[in-house]
C-alpha cells in the first residue's frame, strides 16, 4: 500500500521540483538581461553575471532534488546508470557555476 501511494506522489513531486528549477532559471535569466539593459543605458557597474549565476546554481539545486527523488522509482540497473549519468552532470555544472561565482566575486573585491 505505501509503494502505491509513493508511486502515485512522488511523480507529481518530482515534476514540482522540475518546475520549480525552470521556473527560477527563467526569473534569473529575466532579472539578468533586466539588469544587463539598465547597465547599459545607465552606465551602471551591477554584477549581472553573479546575479545569474547565483539563479542558475539555486536552479540546478531543484534538478538535483528532482534527480536524487527519481532514484526511489528506479526499476533496473540501465535507469540507475542513467539517472547517476544526470545526476553526476548537473553536480558538476553546480561545481563550475559556484566556481565561477567565487572567481567573479574574488575578482571584483580586488579591483
Amino acid at each position: 500500500m505505501l509503494t502505491q501511494v509513493i508511486e502515485t506522489i512522488l511523480p507529481v513531486i518530482i515534476d514540482v521540483c522540475e518546475l520549480m528549477g525552470i521556473i527560477v532559471v527563467a526569473i534569473s535569466a529575466a532579472g539578468a538581461f533586466w539588469h544587463y539593459l539598465k547597465n547599459l543605458i545607465f552606465h551602471r557597474r551591477d554584477d549581472v553575471k553573479f546575479a545569474l549565476a547565483n539563479g542558475l546554481a539555486l536552479s540546478l539545486e531543484f534538478k538535483m532534488a528532482a534527480e536524487i527523488l527519481k532514484t526511489v522509482l528506479v526499476r533496473d540497473k540501465e535507469e540507475l546508470i542513467v539517472l547517476g549519468a544526470v545526476i553526476l552532470l548537473r553536480a558538476i555544472l553546480s561545481f563550475l557555476i559556484h566556481f565561477e561565482m567565487k572567481q567573479t566575486h574574488s575578482t571584483e573585491e580586488t579591483t
